[in-house]
């Protein structure tokens, strides 16, 4: 019996034989307005189409993207705190919340270790970071294995590639904390040494690691350096390498000042302008730093030495007011940028030559943003 194709059966065919197009969702926590904002992103011009919003909590700030990119975890810093665990639909980006959990004490940064079974969290207010066990159907159980007080004011917690390293950032105590971390448990132990001195009156802030795990890059709030350290990949310690400006030296601002709020007695008001830093991305190629700075509302562009991972700063950029999150797609080709008191939303191009920004658009998004995640799912 002889078999006959229509023109429409062989494009089913060929449809079905073709790899799915890649998707990208970009997520935005709105602290003032209790919710998460959604977007999707197209993969070729980095435009943004609105998703809508969910609900999530006054104060819904840090967030982390599950290592399956199949859930995203968010932190209200409401008492009683708490982290929200929403599915992430692979087909529309759409969050749909499975679980929340109470916390030990209000967290200001979230992450997860490499297998998605531990969530760490840092409290500024309380100089804490804690580690809460991740059940296999992604709820956060809120029994933590561990509370650890570990200065004045912690605020970053990250496990480094090997998922065998967790580094912490304690800015009131101007230090870096050091630990050796047991996947099997979720169990911190302190390192030897423990901890790692900033140079004085920096203020350590957030983290970001190179591609290939060599160096720790960390952000330092009140003068706005990065610092680079080198890993030892056998032991996990950190070795200072160099301290590089992101602020331009015109810029008029002064060194910051940490702010304790567990101090009986709060420094007199000063108007003076001084250097509040946020947040710090590195591409994934590992070519390109950015850092904001929220007092002149700039975004840093900072280039990495392909042999020693040493940066070089080369220009800023105005962006939204009070840029407090920054993040880079998994491609390396678009940056998102958030602001406190703004209420729209900047998507920059990322020059693979360069590294410089050009803005492709601006887009609505809620009240005090803060947070950014991007996904991209298959």
């Amino acid at each position: 019996m002889k078999r006959t194709f229509t023109i429409g059966a062989a494009l089913a065919i060929l449809v079905a034989a073709m790899p799915a197009l890649a998707k990208t969702f970009v997520y935005v926590s709105n602290a003032q307005d209790g919710n998460i904002d959604s977007y999707a992103m197209d993969v070729d011009s980095g435009k943004l189409t609105s998703l809508g919003q969910v609900a999530a909590g006054r104060s819904v700030m840090p967030m982390a993207v599950s290592p399956d990119r199949r859930h995203l975890y968010a932190v209200v810093r409401t008492s009683p705190p708490a982290v929200l665990t929403y599915d992430i639909d692979p087909a529309s980006g759409k969050l749909d919340q499975r679980a929340s959990a109470v916390l030990p004490v209000t967290m200001d940064y979230a992450s997860t270790d490499a297998t998605g079974r531990f969530l760490f969290t840092a409290s500024y207010d309380e100089g804490k970071i804690a580690v809460s066990p991740i059940e296999p159907d992604a709820r956060v159980r809120k029994d933590a294995i561990q509370v650890l007080p570990i200065g004045k004011n912690a605020h970053a917690i990250r496990a480094d590639a090997s998922n065998r390293f967790v580094y912490a950032t304690d800015l009131g105590g101007n230090q870096i904390l050091q630990f050796r971390f047991d996947a099997a448990t979720g169990r911190l132990t302190a390192n030897e040494p423990s901890s790692i001195k900033a140079q004085p009156g920096n203020g350590p802030r957030h983290l970001a690691f190179s591609p290939d795990d060599r160096s720790l890059y960390v952000l330092n709030e009140m003068t706005g350096n990065v610092a680079q350290f080198a890993i030892d990949p056998a032991i996990g310690t950190l070795r200072e390498l160099a301290y590089t400006g992101s602020i331009p030296p015109d810029s008029g601002l002064q060194p910051g000042r940490a702010y304790d709020p567990k101090a009986a007695v709060q420094p007199p008001r000063d108007d003076t302008p001084r250097i509040w830093c946020a947040d710090v991305q590195i591409t994934p190629n590992g070519k390109f730093l950015y850092t904001t700075e929220r007092r002149r509302s700039r975004i840093s562009l900072m280039r990495v030495a392909t042999d020693s991972g040493r940066l070089g700063y080369v220009t800023d950029y105005a962006t939204e007011a009070q840029p407090r999150g920054i993040r880079i797609d998994p491609s390396g080709r678009f940056l998102v940028a958030s602001g406190e008191k703004s209420d729209h939303l900047s998507v920059y191009r990322i020059d693979q030559g360069d590294g410089r920004l050009t803005l492709v658009g601006r887009y609505p998004v809620g009240h005090d943003a803060n947070w950014v995640e991007i996904v991209s799912l298959p």
